[in-house]
């Protein structure tokens, strides 16, 4: 193996590590997020500052929960079994929808503190989907 293919395998491995690294961090915030929105009712969700939940409909805040946990499970098992693993990329693109509607939805009733966590978020999952296409995408099991 010559020096340039060595040196191209560690910068391999460390986005590959940076985008797993990125995939953990995404998957218990919206696992934790979504099972919160899924075992808790609306004004259990407002008394823990959801406030956006006070006015939104039961099957509206029960389908942003399940969608939160099915892309948190999404970022993880298709890459790590290599199983569909372009799923991934799926999963946390339809994490940024989320993000962004979130950020809309928190502009229009005033709640600007919160946007800047939606950002980050949002940020956190477009790496994740420039990098897995991009600079370290997983093979499918052979």
């Amino acid at each position: 193996m010559t020096t340039i293919e060595t040196n191209a395998a560690q910068t391999g491995k460390g986005w590959n590590i940076g985008l797993w690294v990125a995939q953990g961090l995404l998957a218990a915030m919206f696992m934790m997020a979504g099972a919160t929105k899924l075992a808790s009712g609306s004004a259990e969700l407002v008394a823990m500052g959801m406030g956006w939940a006070e006015n939104a409909p039961f099957l509206l805040i029960k389908f942003i929960g399940l969608a939160e946990v099915a892309g948190a499970l999404g970022l993880i098992l298709p890459a790590a079994t290599r199983i569909m693993p372009h799923l991934t990329k799926l999963a946390a693109a339809g994490l940024c929808v989320i993000m962004v509607l979130a950020a809309g939805v928190h502009i229009l009733r005033g709640e600007f503190a919160v946007v800047p966590v939606n950002l980050v978020l949002f940020a956190l999952a477009a790496f994740v989907v420039w990098g897995r296409t991009n600079k370290a995408p997983i093979a499918p099991r052979a």
